[in-house]
């Protein structure tokens, strides 16, 4: 118990440490992914958590900038400025 207090206190608002993520509240923005795309909602849609960061930061990118087309995605991404984008991917990466 103590250490997950002491760990917990390690996590700092916007900074990202990996394994200890699961203390981290989800940034901004990150709840118009996550209504879609965790599975639970029913709404058909692929889940991306736990997915790479990487990735999720290239697919949003994508649609940021018209590389990948899109009928909603497009519009929704173009509001997050990039490192809106990454720690929004960061989150959903640690995502169960």
């Amino acid at each position: 118990m103590r250490l997950a207090l002491f760990l917990t206190g390690l996590v700092l608002p916007g900074l990202f440490l990996p394994g200890l993520c699961w203390a981290m509240e989800a940034p901004p923005g990150a709840s118009s992914c996550s209504g879609c795309h965790t599975g639970a909602s029913g709404a058909g849609m692929v889940s991306i958590t736990g997915r790479d960061s990487s990735e999720l930061t290239a697919t949003m990118e994508a649609f940021r900038s018209g590389a990948r087309p899109a009928t909603l995605m497009n519009r929704l991404v173009r509001g997050f400025d990039p490192d809106e984008v990454k720690a929004i991917a960061a989150w959903l990466a640690v995502q169960k």
